[in-house]
């Protein structure tokens, strides 16, 4: 357990938490969700049951967005908060199934700059997020040659969905974790589904946690990611 604050780092472009185990151990890396921070999810390398020596790596938004009176969070690419507002006020979900975000290709560059400037092997990673940082997992696992070893999905969404499908072919036998509340009021369930249909489709082969919650990450998506670690992790 950690007793004092642990220390943002600078990793390639980004800023980064890291908690450092066996250089050959595998890494896994999380991405936080929008207007919040690598510390955010820091937790989880404390909950998660994963081998000895680990190493973990929680990266932090380039992007900062103001959240209130001298108060700023961190996030990977722009989104229209005014739109997301009104569609939960109305109790409907935005659809981004078709939506390429602008700036989503400058946070798949840093984040695969970061991953580069870290030294580990590529082969030898497990990707993941929340929210938009699931997004940014999805992106980055099919927009480039890292093949990692697993995949993590917590309350994400469809993007771009002809780019996804098609990238996703080159995917095949990947093997993924995904998580949805099925009242998640921010990012709908539908569009989750369909990000599994298409993964799947496509030849990946994952897990799909459905939760009577919204959007968070309840007790038993840790006991399915558990699961999940330990089969490909060992």
């Amino acid at each position: 357990m950690y007793t004092t604050q642990p220390q943002l780092e600078d990793l390639g472009p980004l800023k980064v938490l890291r908690v450092k185990g066996d250089p050959s151990a595998p890494t896994i890396i999380i991405f936080h969700g929008y207007g919040a921070s690598a510390f955010d999810l820091f937790s989880l390398h404390q909950v998660l049951n994963v081998p000895q020596g680990t190493n973990w790596i929680f990266p932090d938004g380039h992007l900062k967005i103001p959240l209130g009176p001298g108060y700023f969070g961190s996030a990977w690419f722009p989104i229209d908060m005014e739109a997301l507002q009104r569609a939960v006020m109305m109790g409907t979900v935005r659809d981004l199934t078709e939506v390429t975000h602008p700036g989503l290709d400058l946070a798949r560059k840093n984040a695969l700059e970061m991953i580069e400037a870290s030294g580990i092997k590529l082969d030898n990673i497990v990707i993941g997020g929340f929210s938009q940082g699931a997004m940014l997992s999805t992106e980055i696992t099919l927009q480039s040659n890292i093949r990692p070893k697993g995949l993590v999905l917590l309350s994400g969404t469809l993007l771009h969905r002809n780019i996804w499908a098609d990238l996703a072919k080159s995917k095949s036998s990947l093997s993924f974790f995904q998580s949805h509340g099925k009242v998640d009021p921010v990012l709908g369930f539908k569009a989750a589904k369909e990000l599994n249909k298409l993964l799947r489709d496509a030849g990946m082969v994952g897990e799909f946690v459905e939760f009577n919650g919204g959007h968070e990450i309840p007790t038993e998506v840790i006991d399915g990611l558990n699961r999940y670690l330990k089969q490909i992790l060992g």
